[in-house]
């Protein structure tokens, strides 16, 4: 791996810890406030709603400008909207801010590899920075539960800068420290040197980048290969959000646990995607990455175990299965999908492409999810919903690809190493 690339994924870990370890301190927030609880979600859904409304325009930014930069500009968006929360800014716009910065540094962040590095490295290149990814959603998830919590918060509060600061509660020692993560991950992003790529001149006209989007959007759907790993990776970050607030619930109506503890749960899960991440990393290659479809299926039949257990030992070993399941079937579709995406449309527009529609997703699972509580659905009928909906969804997708197969030779499609330079 070139040294850039090292680069690049500290300086992922970084900000995505800031941004994991800023959503237990914003439902911190929350609580302090007395905020209903389905406000929870909704975090989530406001930090997301950005990728969706940006879709059409970071993928002609991040091909416009060298992408270290925009990864650099775009994180200082982000320590500005964790700054709103020390003025009393509601928690959801703050959020939906921080979301504003991630949604235009995710094209850049993904659409700098395939630049990097030629397409047989790109598996590898994907599990380290899903492995780097998910290893920062494990500490920041830990980080902002010891943040708030009673003993390390009134360390924090104790500090002199605290003190200046006149910071007073757990919320604001986290959020503190948040920041600090924040303009670590600048300082690293400032350094991630140019890759030379360059790519036809397009249009900044709103309306052209809108139509031009959704067409290439719709190509990337039509097209054999795009569309069996866009619908896997749509469907597991969807799905991937949603499970990080039923967690948090269910750790707390299954095993009586408070905020802090119960989101060291959830970091348990990013443990068993790191495992996941690994397995594939040295066994599945670009060529039969399509192979892992099926744990798509057995993932969301596991899941809804979870309604029978109240042992906080076997619930950590059934998290570690549930995301060992998420990492080995995402690490190659998401491979797959930056390959094809790059070979027939551009680095940031596929990007683009697949933030939208996994974003997309990420709405509409979180609201679905949200509307479940504000109906006070049990945890139970809304983890087998969950399971359920996952296992069948992902055993259309297989049937779609064993249709596909049978008309198309998708292994030469696989190896098409064609420029999209050209096609554009």
């Amino acid at each position: 791996m070139k040294r850039g690339f090292y680069t690049i994924i500290t300086a992922q870990f970084f900000s995505s810890l800031a941004d994991n370890a800023l959503l237990i301190a914003a439902i911190a927030v929350l609580i302090e406030m007395s905020a209903p609880e389905w406000m929870r979600p909704l975090l989530k859904l406001f930090f997301t709603i950005s990728y969706v409304m940006l879709a059409p325009f970071v993928g002609t930014i991040a091909d416009s400008i060298p992408k270290g930069r925009v990864m650099f500009l775009t994180n200082n968006i982000k320590i500005f909207g964790c700054l709103l929360f020390f003025f009393h800014v509601h928690p959801l716009i703050a959020y939906a801010i921080v979301g504003f910065g991630a949604a235009s540094y995710s094209p850049a962040k993904y659409g700098i590899l395939t630049e990097l590095l030629p397409p047989e490295k790109l598996i590898i290149a994907n599990s380290w920075i899903e492995s780097a990814t998910v290893i920062s959603i494990l500490l920041g998830t830990l980080l902002g539960g010891l943040l708030i919590s009673p003993n390390l918060s009134s360390i924090i509060l104790n500090t002199n800068v605290s003190i200046y600061l006149k910071l007073s509660n757990p919320s604001e020692a986290a959020l503190l420290v948040i920041c600090l993560i924040y303009l670590t991950a600048s300082i690293i992003n400032f350094a991630i040197p140019k890759t030379g790529a360059i790519y036809k001149k397009q249009s900044l006209n709103p309306l052209l980048l809108t139509s031009k989007f959704f067409k290439n959007n719709l190509f990337l759907w039509k097209d054999k290969l795009g569309q069996i790993s866009l619908s896997v990776t749509t469907l597991f970050w969807g799905a991937g959000a949603t499970l990080q607030f039923i967690v948090l619930q269910w750790a707390e109506a299954r095993l009586g646990m408070s905020l802090d503890k119960a989101a060291m749960l959830q970091g348990v899960v990013a443990v068993g995607i790191i495992f996941g991440a690994i397995i594939v990393a040295g066994g599945v290659s670009l060529k039969n990455s399509l192979r892992v479809l099926p744990m798509g299926v057995v993932l969301g039949l596991i899941i809804p175990a979870m309604t029978l257990i109240s042992s906080l030992e076997i619930a950590v070993v059934l998290l570690i299965v549930v995301g060992a399941l998420g990492g080995a079937f995402v690490v190659p579709m998401n491979a797959l999908l930056q390959h094809r995406g790059h070979v027939i449309l551009s680095a940031g527009q596929s990007i683009a492409a697949q933030n939208f529609n996994e974003n997309a997703n990420v709405l509409f699972m979180l609201g679905i999810y949200s509307l479940m509580i504000y109906f006070e659905l049990s945890i139970n009928k809304i983890i087998w919903v969950f399971g359920l909906f996952l296992a069948i969804t992902m055993a259309m997708v297989i049937k779609r690809y064993k249709t596909s197969k049978q008309n198309h030779n998708l292994t030469k499609l696989i190896g098409d190493k064609r420029s999209a330079t050209m096609q554009n």
